[in-house]
């Protein structure tokens, strides 16, 4: 038996990309990960792809059965995340989401099919949003919003930058940890070596972080060199 993602194709826009032909338990996965903090999914497959899938746009392409007939789109889930994920089986997920969301079941294929086929079927979502006069957010864009976060700098960083520590607002263009090792990197040639994104390990809030972990407003960033001899 096999759980289809009910909704797979985009708002009618099936039939105007190319997908990739999926047979029945043609992809298993070898490894899934939930990044609450960045509110992004990872699942890699036995065939070697892997894909990262943010919780809203999981969310917004996991139709209950029950309005899978409907042309509007899902919106205002920008700020959605994944609290629970439930095995069903050996062949699909069920994934609960903390706007009480829960009749999400995705089988292996459809993760791999949503994954393999993300910058459409995003393209495809936000022309539909357009089309509807519908909004990724409630109130305001969460992108306009101001975020300062407190910087650690330890060991040899802490001489490069002169200080042990930075409060800083973060550039809108700004939002994650790779884009603040690029920010920091343009203090000069010094900076661009030891804040290089394989010579450093970043921590949020005490927690290992990986570069596409999202920065919020009063977030705790360390820094520290991998390698002390750089």
């Amino acid at each position: 038996m096999e759980v289809h993602a009910p909704f797979i194709a985009p708002y009618g826009q099936r039939d105007q990309r190319k997908l990739f032909v999926l047979n029945m338990s043609s992809h298993t996965p070898t490894d899934i990960k939930l990044y609450q903090k960045s509110r992004l999914l990872e699942i890699g497959f036995s065939t070697g792809e892997t894909f990262t899938l943010p919780c809203e746009y999981l969310r917004t392409h996991a139709k209950s059965a029950e309005i899978t007939t409907s042309d509007v789109p899902v919106s205002g889930k920008s700020g959605v995340n994944i609290v629970k994920i439930e095995p069903q089986g050996t062949y699909a997920l069920r994934l609960f989401f903390d706007d009480g969301y829960d009749s999400g079941i995705l089988s292996w294929n459809s993760l791999f099919d949503l994954g393999a086929n993300q910058e459409a079927n995003w393209q495809a979502y936000l022309q539909a949003l357009e089309k509807h006069g519908l909004k990724r957010h409630t109130g305001d864009n969460p992108e306009d919003r101001t975020v300062s976060i407190r910087i650690l700098y330890f060991i040899g960083l802490a001489k490069i930058a002169g200080r042990e520590s930075d409060e800083i607002q973060l550039p809108k263009a700004v939002r994650d940890v790779q884009g603040l090792l690029v920010l920091l990197r343009a203090n000069g040639e010094k900076w661009q070596k030891a804040f290089a994104d394989d010579a450093v390990q970043v921590t949020v809030n005490k927690h290992f972080a990986e570069l596409f972990t999202l920065l919020e407003d009063n977030d705790e960033v360390a820094i520290v060199p991998l390698n002390r001899g750089r």
